[in-house]
């Protein structure tokens, strides 16, 4: 970690390094190799080993900085002869865009498919290899790239001027962090039981299997389901998960639907606009969505739902991407980024199923026969850290087909 140490009313980057021993020579190398990706200006020449066997961390495994920044302090003051060194200044310097203006060697080194020796040909990557892809080039060029701006880019031309211009701002979805205060949570509850609940019960009365596996489960919770429809897959879940999580639960949805409802088109009729903007207001503060788009933006989306796991929030996401349409209602494959983000929010993960949507859907009802709709809950799942996100993805398709 790196905190700040404050010099004379300036603050210099301290590295905090928790090490299998205190091993100061171990520590000066990864310092200094540390220091070759950054700026003069950036650089660390103070560290300081970490006395504890971990930090401080959120229900997530993620870092408490201010713990440690706070900590860290204590140390230096209360103990003067921690271990503790200066490392030299001319430990190696920042990569430049002007050394080399030709990311082939990058993508050659991400083994993206061998087809970055010609700067025209399209790069034709995945989006979870754009990710991958864009994360190596702003850790190597030390820059922030809009999201939206390199969904765009389609050959390794467009990569590079990319890269020569200035950098850009963020992704312009909006993460409505305002939902999971307080106020409107009582509100949401208080819509959520005086409407949402009994027209779920009255229109779907839904059969709930498997509720027992969530008996010893405390969250929070990563629950996955397959999509069938926008208007009733998360009333459904809501209702069949136990008041703990349904109580607590953020869900992501398609970030351009989203997009599309906030920012509706100008061409469109005035009262036609508006009904679109209250009705993103609406599915925001009574289902407490997010959005989780596919082309662009998924770094922001995982770490808004890395927040709202640290306040105590499930999170539930549908992994295929967008709602069933097919002519048989067999679930469609799920997409890589459901791997990356249970590899980072490391939490449990709670497999469901919606039997009997995807008939009512094509014979466009509303009102389920009685015993048409189940809910199906699997058992928590835990993958190894080390898990690449295709094998999750894999995996928890294979688990929700089966259940």
């Amino acid at each position: 970690m790196v905190v700040p140490l404050d010099r004379n009313g300036n603050a210099e980057p301290l590295a905090v390094l928790l090490l299998s021993d205190a091993d100061e020579a171990a520590a000066r190398r990864a310092v200094e190799a540390a220091n070759n990706s950054l700026a003069e200006y950036q650089r660390m020449r103070h560290w300081l080993i970490w006395p504890d066997p971990d930090f401080p961390r959120t229900p997530t495994g993620k870092p408490r900085l201010a713990r440690i920044a706070a900590r860290t302090t204590e140390l230096l003051n209360g103990n003067p002869g921690h271990p503790s060194a200066t490392v030299p200044a001319d430990c190696g310097g920042r990569f430049s865009s002007k050394s080399s203006d030709n990311v082939s060697d990058l993508l050659t080194n991400l083994a993206m498919r061998g087809q970055s020796h010609d700067l025209e040909r399209d790069l034709n990557l995945s989006s979870l290899d754009r990710v991958e892809l864009m994360s190596a080039l702003e850790q190597r060029y030390q820059l922030e790239l809009n999201e939206t701006v390199f969904a765009e880019a389609r050959t390794i031309a467009d990569v590079q001027n990319l890269l020569r211009q200035p950098a850009a701002r963020r992704s312009e979805y909006a993460y409505p962090r305002w939902t999971q205060r307080q106020p409107v949570r009582w509100l949401r509850f208080a819509i959520y039981y005086a409407l949402v609940w009994p027209a779920t019960q009255i229109l779907g009365h839904p059969k709930i299997l498997g509720r027992k596996n969530l008996q010893n489960v405390r969250g929070p919770v990563l629950v996955i389901s397959n999509h069938v429809t926008r208007r009733a897959d998360i009333g459904l879940i809501l209702a069949a998960l136990p008041p703990r999580f349904r109580h607590r639960l953020a869900t992501a949805m398609g970030g351009e639907s989203l997009q599309h409802m906030r920012h509706s088109p100008s061409d469109w009729f005035f009262a036609k606009r508006w009904v679109y903007q209250l009705g993103y207001w609406l599915v925001v503060a009574l289902f407490n969505v997010f959005p989780l788009p596919q082309l662009s933006g998924f770094r922001e989306s995982f770490r808004y739902a890395g927040e709202s796991v640290d306040r105590g929030y499930s999170v539930l996401v549908f992994p295929e991407g967008e709602v069933n349409n097919t002519e048989t209602g067999e679930m469609t494959a799920f997409q890589s980024g459901i791997g990356v983000l249970a590899q980072n929010l490391r939490i449990p993960i709670i497999p469901m199923r919606l039997d009997g949507v995807w008939l009512m859907k094509r014979q466009h009802r509303r009102l389920a026969r009685i015993g048409e709709i189940t809910v199906r809950i699997g058992s928590p799942i835990t993958f190894p850290p080390a898990t690449p996100p295709d094998e999750i993805a894999r995996s928890l398709e294979f688990v929700v087909r089966s259940l």
